[in-house]
């Protein structure tokens, strides 16, 4: 895990789910517990999350780099996961279902990351690749 993911994890556990020192999280983060896709061995992810009816979206935006995160592939991998969010009073475990959203819905979807941070259509603009947008649905 990078030293930005176990900093922005470590202020999501002691401030019970709200992130202040890495934008565009506030109480926006989803911490995704993942299984590798080759490994089989178990991941934690920090990703912006936006509420979408009792689940959230996610994008695999990795800062508009040529390829996908890692986290997208193993959720391709093993859909089936647990997150954690927080409102700044406590955290939840969710658990979830993961299913990779395309055409208009994916588009509709992606244009919210948009609105929600700006950083969204610099990432898109670095990228020549259509940054893939998930909805985690509890199940």
């Amino acid at each position: 895990m990078s030293d930005f993911n176990a900093s922005v994890l470590a202020e999501f556990r002691e401030r019970h789910g709200t992130v202040t020192n890495a934008a565009p999280f506030g109480n926006s983060l989803v911490v995704l517990h993942t299984t590798g896709a080759r490994s089989g061995e178990p991941r934690v992810s920090p990703v912006m999350g936006i509420p979408d009816g009792d689940g959230w979206l996610v994008a695999a935006s990795k800062a508009g780099a040529p390829d996908n995160p890692a986290w997208y592939h193993n959720l391709l991998a093993h859909p089936d996961l647990t997150v954690e969010t927080g409102d700044g009073s406590a955290i939840t475990t969710t658990q979830v279902h993961a299913v990779d959203l395309t055409g208009a819905e994916r588009d509709a979807a992606w244009e919210r990351f948009k609105q929600a941070s700006p950083g969204f259509a610099e990432y898109e603009k670095r990228t020549s690749r259509t940054i893939p947008v998930l909805r985690l649905s509890p199940r």
